[in-house]
């Protein structure tokens, strides 16, 4: 399972209603800050998340309004009282030329930071984090410039606990059952050794949330999304605004619901919504194609289950 957040939902400018791009996953006791918009960290502090554990950046691309935040929120970590043991932060190359003059030139010039900061570039499909419940990996998205990538979090594949079979083999609650889960086998009091096939079901595969920033065109992501529980993807512009978003580098809302059709994505979630357009004509436009896609606005939870549509955490009021 994962959480997502959404703290900025506007394209290019801040609205009223809308900060500028950022959300955050959160897979158990790991969090990931998705971009970072002016504003961010005051969104994350009225989210109620607040900064604990924010330990990795993940930057889709180097446009201002998906970085510009880093230099606020950093300088924030160096005086927080609590602190930060870490912080990583990934990105294209020039994305991290960008985000270097932005943090070591101008936000914490001639300070050491009390943790540790690292810039990592990221490579074509490169893992950016794994452990045994996870892998996050990279992969590279057509936009303006070079070194725009979107992020894959895949849970593993894991075998089921079967309790009635436990139970009928008399595995008692507790440290033997836990042995059993990861995989090794136990002996009983009563001499019996029970492997971990008596008590765990065929493999299941984990919930898939893909990640997408800004983007020029959908040929060839189809293998990075194909049959994700949740696919994130932008909707700055509408079909009738088709020659302009592809002047920019952009697509439209419609082609996002088309391709999330086409690929098996159980949910879509809309975000990067421009002034211009009210969230009612984006959900109009997309109806067709994926009539159960979310627009996000700043603050909506999500919860990202395999096999199941994403739920919605305290729903906001309908925006005009």
């Amino acid at each position: 399972m994962f959480e997502i957040v959404f703290l900025g939902t506007s394209a290019a400018a801040p609205s009223i209603h809308r900060g500028l791009p950022a959300q955050i996953v959160i897979a158990r006791e790991h969090r990931f800050l998705v971009d970072c918009g002016e504003g961010t960290q005051r969104q994350i502090l009225k989210s109620g998340i607040g900064f604990r554990k924010l330990n990795r950046v993940l930057l889709t691309h180097a446009h201002l309004d998906h970085i510009l935040g880093l230099g606020g929120l950093i300088s924030t970590f160096v005086n927080w009282e609590e602190g930060i043991e870490f912080l990583e932060i990934y990105g294209g190359y020039h994305t991290l030329q960008r985000v270097s003059d932005l943090v070591f030139g101008v936000a914490i010039r001639g300070i050491d930071p009390p943790m540790p900061i690292k810039l990592i570039q990221l490579k074509a499909n490169s893992i950016v984090f794994e452990d045994k419940h996870m892998t996050v990996t990279a992969f590279p998205v057509v936009h303006r410039g070079s070194g725009n990538f979107g992020f894959i979090f895949q849970q593993k594949a894991h075998r089921p606990f079967l309790e009635a079979q436990a139970q009928e083999l008399g595995v008692p609650a507790g440290p033997e059952r836990a042995v059993l889960v990861k995989g090794e086998a136990v002996t009983l009091e009563d001499g019996r050794r029970i492997e971990p096939d008596d008590v765990l079901g065929e493999s299941l595969p984990g919930a898939k949330l893909v990640i997408i920033g800004d983007l020029a065109e959908t040929r060839d992501l189809g293998k990075y999304v194909q049959d994700a529980d949740c696919l994130v993807m932008e909707a700055t512009y509408l079909d009738e605004e088709a020659d302009v978003a592809r002047a920019v580098g952009h697509i439209t809302a419609g082609e996002a619901a088309r391709f999330a059709h086409a690929h098996g994505v159980k949910s879509l979630i809309l975000t990067h919504v421009s002034r211009r357009n009210s969230e009612r004509d984006v959900r109009h436009e997309v109806e067709t194609f994926f009539p159960n896609a979310f627009v996000a606005r700043d603050f909506d939870h999500f919860t990202i289950t395999r096999g199941q549509p994403a739920r919605k955490h305290s729903p906001s009021p309908p925006q005009k």
